[in-house]
């Protein structure tokens, strides 16, 4: 029995019993939300995603075409996963050693973007609104807005909840859209 029933699935979806889904989430062609996963309202999963046992999404994420979520990911609300993202979720694997013990959490927090082909070392944490470039390499954290690129990614500045690129060249202080940023110490909060 699913444990919710207000969601769409297109009819090649698979969605196993004991999977949760919140109101309003699409699950597209092709994908396969396994039991004990927990997918919040208003998520849209596209064609051929794969979510693992006890994943969690929050609510409204889009998660593209071609995405795996294995156990060990998290992802807060409104989180943006581009197409064809990878997901590790272990350092070292082996085919011939089993290490279903050794998973390390990947924590997307709230309004994070990843790009297209972004691959994701497991372990890492990716702040707040933070914005991965397509093609990057994740293989350290990231921090709460900021830009990153490359393989390994570099930082190449800061972005806004908008996604509007921060220029902080002449200034710690950038007011935009009804919200101040102030950048201090390499970080970048908001003023409350």
């Amino acid at each position: 029995m699913k444990t919710n029933i207000n969601y769409w699935n297109h009819e090649s979806a698979i969605i196993d019993d004991g999977a949760t889904l919140g109101e309003g989430t699409k699950v597209w062609h092709f994908s396969h939300v396994c039991s004990g996963a927990t997918i919040g309202e208003r998520c849209s999963l596209g064609q051929n995603v794969f979510v693992g046992r006890n994943v969690k999404i929050g609510k409204k994420c889009k998660i593209q075409n071609n995405v795996s979520l294995f156990d060990g990911v998290i992802c807060d609300n409104e989180v943006f996963i581009g197409p064809s993202v990878v997901f590790t979720n272990v350092i070292n694997p082996r085919s011939f050693i089993e290490r279903k013990d050794e998973f390390k959490l990947t924590k997307v927090e709230q309004g994070a973007s990843i790009g297209a082909n972004a691959t994701i070392i497991c372990g890492n944490k990716i702040g707040r609104f933070s914005f991965i470039g397509a093609g990057s390499v994740v293989n350290r954290d990231i921090k709460d807005f900021e830009l990153v690129v490359g393989n390994p990614i570099r930082n190449i500045g800061w972005i806004s909840k908008e996604g509007v690129k921060l220029n902080f060249e002449k200034t710690n202080r950038i007011s935009l859209e009804g919200v101040t940023y102030i950048l201090k110490n390499n970080k970048v909060k908001i003023e409350e």
